[in-house]
């Protein structure tokens, strides 16, 4: 016969916990039940105009959080993602600027090199003359310049990418901005002193 104690205590069940990216949606969680533990009281009618209001502020609740997750976060992600590209050809033609200057100060003009073919396969190969490089403008064309007027194409081209990135990181700001700005009316909304 098994018997059961009243008092007898069992481990606290586990919770997962949220994920560390979603921290707007657990600040929201946890503004959204300190004011319902405040303003929420068991008396009220059903025709309360205060229930009206708690519905009111529900629904405006539900459009913030609709807004920030529907048009703010994905634009987020995609004005980051397009930064990251530009920062990854502005490393991609520094690179080459670095190995054009080396071709230009060590006088190379003939080259063995190791070219990989994909998937780790690398096959040796001989470049008669490194005077003329081909240079990927974009758009899969390619234009073969000499060493000076590559120099001169990669400064205009790396001129171009900062922009570009000065322009992305102007965006971020102001997204980022916009996101802050919303979680502080939804912090009014619920009617919560700023920490």
């Amino acid at each position: 016969m098994l018997l059961y104690h009243s008092r007898q205590t069992h481990p606290p069940p586990t919770v997962a916990a949220p994920p560390a990216c979603d921290t707007f949606h657990l600040r929201l969680r946890t503004l959204r039940r300190r004011f319902f533990k405040l303003s929420r009281s068991h008396l009220l009618v059903s025709f309360s105009p205060y229930r009206i209001m708690d519905a009111y502020r529900e629904e405006k609740l539900k459009k913030l959080e609709e807004f920030v997750d529907r048009r703010m976060k994905p634009r987020l992600v995609q004005v980051i993602a397009e930064r990251d590209k530009v920062l990854e050809q502005q490393k991609i033609f520094s690179d080459l600027k670095k190995n054009i200057q080396n071709l230009e100060d060590n006088s190379v003009t003939r080259l063995d090199t190791l070219v990989n073919l994909g998937s780790e396969v690398y096959m040796q190969a001989e470049v008669p003359d490194t005077r003329h490089i081909f240079v990927d403008i974009g758009m899969g064309f390619h234009v073969e310049f000499t060493w000076s007027e590559a120099l001169k194409f990669i400064s205009m081209r790396e001129e171009k990418l900062s922009k570009q990135l000065e322009e992305h990181c102007k965006q971020i700001a102001t997204i980022n901005a916009e996101i802050k700005m919303v979680c502080e009316g939804i912090r009014e909304l619920l009617q919560i002193p700023p920490e």
